[in-house]
């Protein structure tokens, strides 16, 4: 066979590995999950093209990533990698280091998540990487978040969306929006933290009209955590109920509510919705209905693997228990919760296990307990520096409003008003304004 003959089967493979990627693309769009990804399969096994190997492990990345097999999601991140490794193209190389740092992140194995951005951060010059540093800093964000260091992840959300704003990437501002909903939630300000999600969701209904469901799904599902948040309840339930009910995209049939989340394979979304509904009722003081659905965020959580996820079922519980005086069922919960927030790195759930446990120890007057426990709440504040660098008060014991700095520094934002124009007191910086978020 000459080698004009050989060129063109090549060519004539690509377009149809192409046309098979893309035939699955359709049927994914109209939520024929399982279609999509038996064509998937059947590309990812006979094609000899690295550049459509390495497209078609993309999609089946996304599809399990969105299915919450983050497990299976991992395992197609290292095949694609080394696809880029034998290609040899730093552009593969790029996206498929974001992509590892991505399954790391849903299995809450956060210091991998951080190495693999760096990564991606070093590999400068490529011609993707500007179009990907923003997802990038997106990702860091999240993992120095569930590790807890509030002010790398602030930073990190900062340049993403700079990156956004920069590049004028709408979905990108979204994501870091839902983000930073969350992490005004940890801080607990939640203002802000229902500020941001309320962003995101006009960014949806503003250029979202072709975008996947997903978009519109986080920013009601932050929205509703933050309502619960400010004790608005009705409107918290109405964003979770909006939540299951979405329909499909266009062309494709509606269905049903929890349906949607089952056949699109949104898993991870149910079980935080089930998690905020039974918040929600927890908060009503109607533990009957709050306990079978943290049963029921709790199997998924465990079957995705979403570690924090797992804490945050447990914390609920746990303060279920001591609304109805349940001590040591109480901290049962909360022994589970610490468990877990230690083979993750997050030292903010252990905070909040040492506050609820010092308050039950203090009610059961057991002395030695409640010592150790006071020492240990004193530890992690100072260990992740939760208090204002100028009235010397903590930040996130109760909703304040808080404001950054350039610099990534949280204050109380009373005191900067009161204060006026001045450097950092934390790390002496220049800093004549208030940062962007």
């Amino acid at each position: 066979m000459n080698t004009f003959m050989k060129l063109l089967i090549a060519e004539m493979g690509q377009d149809q590995t192409k046309q098979q990627i893309e035939k699955g693309l359709r049927l994914y769009q109209c939520n024929k999950t399982d279609k999509a990804l038996q064509v998937w399969a059947k590309v990812l096994e006979k094609t000899s093209d690295p550049g459509g190997k390495f497209r078609v492990l993309g999609c089946l990345i996304t599809a399990h990533s969105e299915m919450g097999k983050y497990k299976e999601m991992l395992k197609y991140a290292l095949a694609q990698i080394d696809t880029a490794r034998e290609m040899e193209d730093p552009d593969y190389l790029t996206e498929g280091y974001l992509n590892l740092a991505r399954s790391n992140e849903k299995l809450c194995d956060f210091q991998k998540t951080i190495s693999y951005c760096k990564t991606c951060l070093n590999m400068q010059g490529t011609t993707v990487s500007l179009q990907l540093n923003g997802q990038v800093c997106l990702s860091m964000g999240n993992a120095f978040l569930g590790l807890s260091i509030f002010q790398k992840a602030l930073e990190s959300y900062e340049k993403a969306l700079r990156y956004a704003h920069n590049n004028d990437d709408k979905m990108l501002e979204c994501r870091v929006c839902c983000s930073l909903g969350n992490f005004y939630i940890q801080l607990k300000d939640y203002e802000k933290a229902l500020f941001f999600p309320c962003k995101a969701a006009e960014l949806v209904n503003d250029y979202g009209k072709g975008w996947s469901l997903k978009y519109r799904a986080m920013s009601q599902y932050h929205m509703a955590v933050a309502y619960r948040k400010l004790e608005r309840l009705p409107d918290a339930m109405e964003c979770c109920e909006v939540l299951l009910r979405f329909p499909q995209s266009e062309g494709c049939l509606p269905m049903e509510s929890m349906k949607i989340a089952l056949q699109h394979g949104d898993r991870p979304l149910q079980a935080l919705c089930l998690l905020n509904f039974a918040d929600i009722h927890r908060c009503r003081n109607d533990i009957e209905k709050a306990f079978p659905r943290y049963e029921s965020s709790m199997c998924i959580m465990t079957e995705i693997g979403n570690r924090l996820g797992q804490a945050s079922v447990y914390l609920g519980v746990g303060k279920g228990w001591l609304q109805q005086k349940e001590l040591d069922k109480a901290l049962e919960s909360l022994q589970r919760v610490q468990d877990l927030a230690e083979g993750v790195g997050n030292k903010l759930f252990s905070l909040k296990v040492h506050c609820l446990s010092e308050r039950i120890y203090r009610s059961q007057k057991r002395e030695d307990e409640l010592r150790e426990q006071v020492v240990k709440f004193l530890q992690c504040v100072e260990e992740l520096e939760l208090y204002c660098g100028m009235c010397g008060e903590s930040i996130g014991e109760k909703n304040q409003q808080l404001q950054a700095l350039p610099c990534s520094h949280i204050f109380h934002l009373k005191c900067l008003q009161s204060s006026g124009p001045r450097d950092c007191a934390k790390c002496r910086r220049a800093s004549l304004k208030p940062g962007f978020v």
